[in-house]
C-alpha cells in the first residue's frame, strides 16, 4: 500500500466559513507529509440570481476576489516550483435550476483551472433550496421537506446523477466530489441508511462519462458520519469500473491536510 502522493481537495484563505490559514501554511504542511501535487480547490461563486440558503450566507468565495485568488496561485507556483506541483482549481457547485449560468461561469474561468471538482450541496425542495451538509437542522429541514431520510437521500443522488450526465461545456469538472455526502448525519438520524441503490447507478454514468471521483476523507472526521465519502464498499465497486480516484483532504486548515488517509490506506 503506497501513501497517497495527491491531495486533490483543498480549501483556502478565501473561503468564508474555513480559517485564516495562509496558502503558504498549507503548502507547508503539504511538503511535510512528502505530497507531490496538490490542487486549491476553493468553493466557486455562487451562480448570479442564487441566494445562498445558510444563515449567513458564507458558503462560497466572494466573486470579487476571484481574480486575486488566481493570481495568488500563479505567484505560489513559482514559490514552491522546486518544492511541489500546485494546481489551481475550483469546487464548483452544481445547483438545479442554475445549469446554464454555472455554464457560462465556467466558460469564462475555465481556462484559469489546471483541475476542478463538481459538487453538490444544494438540493431544491418544494421548501425550497436546503444546503444537505451546513449542519444537523439544515438536514433535518431536508428530511421534513422530503418526508424521510431515505427520500431525502434518493433526492442528493438523482441531483449528483443530473450534475454528472449535464454537459456544462468544455470546462465542466472532471471529478466528482464527495459523492456520498448524503450520509454526513447518518448516526444523528433515524430511518434506513443502508446503501441507496442509486449509488450504483451514480456510478455507471460517472464510468459512462469518463468522470474521476474525489476520494474525500473528511467524513471520518464528522461526528455523525464516521466514514470517507465514499465509503470503502463504493470504492470498490468503483474500482471493478475502472473509475479514477483522486484523495481529497476537503481542508479548510493546515493542520487538516492528510484526514482520513488512513482509512484509505486500510481500504486499498
Amino acid at each position: 500500500m503506497l501513501q497517497p502522493v495527491r491531495d486533490g481537495h483543498i480549501h483556502t484563505p478565501y473561503c468564508p466559513h474555513g480559517s485564516a490559514d495562509t496558502f503558504s501554511m498549507y503548502v507547508e504542511e503539504a511538503v511535510r507529509q512528502n505530497l507531490h501535487t496538490i490542487t486549491f480547490t476553493e468553493h466557486a461563486p455562487l451562480p448570479h440570481g442564487f441566494e445562498d440558503p445558510v444563515p449567513e450566507q458564507n458558503s462560497a468565495m466572494d466573486e470579487a476576489k476571484l481574480a486575486d485568488y488566481f493570481q495568488e496561485l500563479r505567484l505560489l507556483k513559482k514559490e514552491y516550483s522546486q518544492a511541489i506541483t500546485i494546481l489551481a482549481g475550483l469546487e464548483v457547485d452544481f445547483i438545479e435550476g442554475y445549469e446554464k449560468e454555472t455554464e457560462q461561469f465556467l466558460n469564462e474561468i475555465g481556462p484559469d483551472m489546471d483541475d476542478s471538482i463538481l459538487s453538490v450541496h444544494f438540493l431544491r425542495t418544494a421548501a425550497g433550496y436546503i444546503c444537505l451538509d451546513y449542519s444537523p437542522d439544515s438536514f433535518e429541514k431536508l428530511i421534513e421537506a422530503c418526508a424521510s431520510s431515505r427520500q431525502a437521500a434518493k433526492l442528493y443522488y438523482d441531483t449528483l446523477l443530473q450534475s454528472i450526465n449535464q454537459p456544462l461545456g468544455p470546462f465542466k469538472p472532471r471529478r466528482i466530489g464527495h459523492m456520498t455526502l448524503a450520509a454526513k448525519f447518518q448516526h444523528k438520524f433515524s430511518g434506513d441508511w443502508t446503501p441507496h441503490p442509486l449509488i450504483e447507478t451514480v456510478l455507471d454514468a460517472v464510468h459512462k462519462q469518463g468522470l474521476e471521483l474525489d476520494y474525500n476523507g473528511a467524513g471520518t472526521a464528522k461526528v455523525f458520519c464516521r466514514e470517507p465519502y465514499p465509503p470503502d464498499w463504493v470504492i470498490k465497486e468503483a474500482k471493478k469500473r475502472g473509475i479514477p480516484l483522486v484523495y481529497g483532504s476537503d481542508a479548510h486548515q493546515a493542520r487538516d491536510l492528510g484526514q482520513g488517509i488512513g482509512r484509505m490506506l486500510l481500504s486499498t
